[in-house]
């Protein structure tokens, strides 16, 4: 937006001010000085013509007045005019014996007029609806009885009522009229006496006070408005100017300090000196919030490292290298935690008893942030150390509860899931204290949620007794353990995830990997979440049981790395059962185009697992190599042989790795059987 001056804007509400109080004033004096002028000049025309008419004699009046009304003076006042012979007007007044009066009654009105000062003196009278002058010094006799007013001038019958003094503009210019009855004894109004005092002067001098008053209210109105500028520019502009230049300047300072603070003489005792101290006090105010920001940010900067140095050491201490156990083909395992704040409170652990019992334990700790952390890793600790004894499930979360219960002052408690599973049989004991209920899924099914009464949280009371429970895993069943924090994940709108989301998820692919099962759970729930912050830490633990593996079987993920892995394992059986080189050779040829066949066929959109079974024979002396998987039924033995004879031109795409396998094993078998893929290669010695 433009920018707007302060100064000018008061300039101009100045001039404003000033030009209204002029104008006011000029008006005023004006409207009262002409008042109380007129106010004078009419009491002094109303006592002229009261005077005058209280000093004519009414008799003389009336016997002018019967003389000039009568229709012989008007006839012979209307021949003479036409004639211009006044001089039988005079003759026929002296004849009538009225001459004298006539002429007496105009020589009293002119020696008033000259003693009053008035400018016109005359008598008046209504004849016919017409007032007309009967007696006007000014005028010859001959004159007398000449229409010169109409009667309405006069408010109808004038010679009964006294008309109040006016002050108008006429033909004979500005003059102050006023008219009082002439009456007789008996009381009754013969004429009226008109008194005419000039006010030509009057009103010059009127103008002249006006012109005088304007010029004077614009010189004092300039002086005025000079000294206002100059006090407001002064006493509130400058300092106010002075106040935003040195209030820009301390905004616009990257290093804030106590040497910077504002400070200007300004020492008035007025609103600006009030708005110039409170800056003051504003920015010394502000020093000290930056002073204690930064210490407050230095402050949060060490305990965030600190926090970030407990998060690591709180991640190191979960199992977080996969696959946890390589060397271990019967059962596949994977679990996450992400914390809702810098450090949480759900863990989760697996480990070996010995080389047949796998323990597997999640839990969530009440509360969030570093006490829960801190709870989380006594408990964490507690329990794989009683787990490590060999005791069972229930025995350990009994003898942790009574642990935790001990100077637990803060009251926090622990819910757990734990388990202990003999690999070689697929039976396990666990033991639910106050967790979710877990989620199976039995070979070749879908996931579903294992509901069953649970036993109090860990660390609630002393003395609690667990329930535990056994359970049977099959090979190819999945078990699926979580905290809280995956059902109750809410969105912006308040709604919960939930388990039958949390089980359309798992659903979606059953036959997948571990890890990527808990990865497409864990976009499932931020996808739905979208914006909303996270409220609780979110663990989730996977275990896919693959049951007793021979030394012989090799189970991986369909991947075209994991090439490696299986020639290394099938190089180490054939060494060990003494196959000669050139066999080796071919057998190696012979894995890596199957397997790198399953790897890039079997499986449309996420691979899944392959198993490799070595067996030998004895008689006759050779070795039997078969592929087991899940993936798309395909039969290569089927499949017709490329036309060798043609060049690689020629020839269509594919089939020549198959070809190659059947020409170079001793027998090549495919069979599908319970949603398995079953291939079959023998190689004799």
């Amino acid at each position: 937006m433009k920018k707007r001056s302060v100064s000018l804007r008061i300039n101009l509400l100045i001039l404003v001010l000033v030009v209204i109080i002029c104008t006011g004033l000029v008006t005023a004096a004006y409207w009262n000085n002409s008042r109380q002028i007129d106010e004078t000049y009419k009491s002094r025309t109303s006592q002229i013509s009261a005077t005058i008419a209280s000093l004519l004699d009414s008799n003389q009046i009336t016997e002018i007045l019967n003389v000039l009304q009568s229709e012989e003076y008007q006839a012979l006042r209307t021949e003479a005019e036409e004639a211009e012979d006044n001089e039988r007007v005079e003759k026929y007044l002296a004849e009538r014996g009225i001459l004298d009066t006539v002429l007496e009654t105009e020589k009293k009105l002119s020696s008033l007029r000259e003693l009053q000062g008035a400018k016109y003196i005359y008598l008046v009278c209504v004849m016919k609806e017409n007032g007309i002058t009967f007696c006007d010094p000014d005028e010859p006799m001959t004159q007398l009885g000449i229409i010169s007013k109409n009667a309405g001038e006069f408010g109808g019958n004038v010679s009964n009522q006294h008309i109040p003094p006016t002050v108008s503009v006429t033909d004979f210019g500005w003059l102050c009229s006023a008219y009082d009855p002439v009456k007789d004894a008996e009381g009754n109004s013969v004429c009226l006496v008109g008194v005419d005092i000039d006010m030509t002067d009057v009103m010059n001098a009127r103008h002249s006070f006006l012109w005088f008053m304007l010029a004077f209210s614009a010189g004092m109105g300039i002086v005025a408005v000079v000294l206002g500028i100059w006090l407001m520019k002064n006493t509130v502009v400058k300092p106010l100017k002075m106040l935003s230049t040195a209030t820009d300047e301390f905004a616009d300072l990257e290093d804030y300090t106590r040497e910077k603070v504002i400070n200007l003489p300004i020492r008035t005792h007025d609103e600006i000196g009030d708005l110039y101290r409170k800056t003051r006090t504003m920015q010394t105010k502000l020093l000290d919030y930056m002073d204690n920001l930064a210490q407050v940010t230095m402050e949060k900067e060490h305990i965030s490292t600190e926090l970030n140095v407990a998060n690591r050491i709180q991640a190191d201490m979960l199992p977080r290298i996969f696959p946890a156990f390589p060397d271990r083909n019967e059962f596949t395992i994977f679990a996450s935690m992400d914390p809702a704040k810098e450090v949480g409170g759900d863990f989760y652990d697996f480990f070996l008893v010995d080389d047949d019992h796998l323990a597997m334990v999640v839990a969530d700790v009440s509360g969030k942030g570093v006490p829960a952390a801190l709870f989380m890793v006594i408990a964490k600790t507690l329990i794989k150390n009683r787990g490590l004894v060999g005791e069972s499930p229930s025995e350990i979360l009994q003898n942790v509860n009574n642990q935790l219960c001990e100077g637990n002052e803060e009251e926090f408690f622990v819910t757990v899931w734990m388990a202990i599973l003999e690999i070689s049989t697929g039976k396990g004991w666990a033991v639910n204290a106050g967790h979710e209920h877990p989620v199976i899924r039995r070979n070749n099914g879908p996931f579903e949620l294992v509901v069953y009464r649970h036993s109090p949280a860990v660390a609630v009371m002393p003395g609690i007794r667990f329930r535990q429970h056994e359970f049977q895993l099959n090979p190819g069943d999945s078990l699926f353990v979580y905290t809280d924090g995956v059902p109750e994940a809410t969105n912006a709108k308040g709604e919960l995830f939930g388990n039958e989301r949390m089980l359309e998820s798992l659903n979606k692919n059953p036959a997948t990997e571990a890890t990527e099962l808990l990865r497409g759970l864990r976009r499932d729930i931020d996808a739905f979440v979208a914006e909303a912050p996270q409220f609780d830490d979110i663990t989730m633990l996977m275990m896919q049981y693959w049951g007793p593996q021979n030394k012989g079987d090799l189970t991986v993920e369909a991947r075209k790395e994991n090439l490696a892995q299986v020639l290394s394992f099938l190089d180490e059986h054939l060494e060990s059962c003494g196959c000669p080189m050139k066999v080796q050779a071919q057998m190696d040829i012979a894995v890596e185009e199957i397997f790198v066949n399953i790897a890039s066929y079997a499986y449309e959109n996420e691979p899944g697992k392959v198993t490799i079974r070595l067996r030998e024979t004895e008689d006759p002396k050779g070795i039997t190599v078969t592929f087991v998987d899940e993936g798309t039924p395909f039969d290569p033995v089927t499949r017709p042989d490329p036309d060798v004879t043609l060049s690689a031109k020629e020839r269509s795409i594919g089939g020549l790795g198959i070809y190659l396998v059947k020409k170079s094993m001793d027998d090549v078998r495919y069979r599908y059987e319970g949603n398995l893929n079953i291939l079959t290669l023998t190689k004799r010695f």
